[in-house]
């Protein structure tokens, strides 16, 4: 039996972060690199980031660790690297978390492997699965409180990050990242993200959508899911689909935007509400408002 970290009564809702990547790139991280470069090149950045979270009232704060699986940190040469990578990025986030005057959650921050399905393999997510464990390994040594699963768009990768989470004896989170014809890139529904973990033995925390094409995607995708009793919605949607202002991307959704976002979500039953890419601390300090209020 896995213990749940969430300390809640049904109808407090909890508030994680806003995104890494694209305030990392407005701390001057070079367009095309990895953020997880940073963990061991500009660790204060991230550092950083974290703490302002925390002001703007999180609850939960997510790893620098997205991409820190091995198929992806071998597009520069680290992926011998997952478990020393991860450890840092949790341990980062502990300390932010460790010096805030209030309770705050970490959660390790778990994304796709983007691998193609390799043919003559009679099972990808047993694969998948030990691509995860070893991510997850050094999380925990990190000092996560949870797995996060973010952006999520395969129901077999989905699957296996579960387990992996599972066997490393840590709850999780696990969201998915849907277009606006309603299916993520690989084609799955919200029905069937959620279906991706029925038999599994411990449940999630919560199940949802993050990223998207901004607030009203993200929040229909989540409302579309079945969900078991007691698994939470999360809903942690992007700024809306960045747009070329004066030669720089900027998304377009500011933080009046998300506050009308999360009082609509909370109206949907979500429990989890945070940001995802353009989502800066004054979006997330925003939601921290509407959900106050709302208690």
């Amino acid at each position: 039996m896995i213990a749940s970290p969430f300390r809640r009564d049904d109808d407090v809702v909890l508030l994680a972060d806003g995104a890494m990547g694209t305030n990392l790139l407005a701390a001057g991280l070079p367009e095309g690199v990895a953020p997880e470069r940073w963990l061991t090149e500009r660790p204060e950045e991230i550092a950083a980031l974290h703490r302002a979270f925390v002001a703007a009232g999180s609850d939960i704060i997510l790893t620098c660790s997205f991409g820190a699986n091995a198929p992806r940190l071998a597009l520069w040469g680290a992926d011998s690297r997952p478990r020393e990578l991860n450890r840092l990025a949790a341990e980062l986030a502990r300390r932010a978390a460790e010096r805030a005057p209030r309770p705050v959650l970490v959660a390790g921050s778990v994304g796709p492997t983007w691998r193609r399905k390799v043919a003559g393999r009679s099972s990808a997510e047993d694969d998948n699965a030990q691509i995860f464990a070893e991510q997850i390994a050094g999380l925990k040594a990190g000092g996560v409180d949870l797995v996060w699963l973010e952006t999520m768009v395969s129901a077999d990768e989905a699957r296996a990050a579960a387990r992996a989470a599972i066997a490393a004896g840590l709850a999780y989170v696990a969201t998915a990242s849907f277009g606006a014809g309603g299916t993520t890139p690989a084609g799955l529904s919200p029905s069937g993200f959620a279906a991706a973990f029925d038999g599994l033995e411990v449940a999630p925390l919560a199940i949802g959508a993050n990223c998207c094409e901004g607030p009203d995607t993200a929040l229909a995708g989540a409302a579309a899911m079945q969900r078991m009793p007691g698994v939470g919605l999360a809903v942690k949607p992007n700024c809306g689909l960045p747009q070329l202002v004066c030669g720089r991307a900027v998304h377009p959704e500011g933080p009046a935007s998300m506050a009308r976002f999360a009082k609509a979500a909370i109206d949907r039953g979500a429990t989890i509400l945070g940001g995802c890419c353009g989502a800066e601390p004054a979006h997330v300090a925003a939601i921290r408002q509407v959900i106050d209020a709302h208690c």
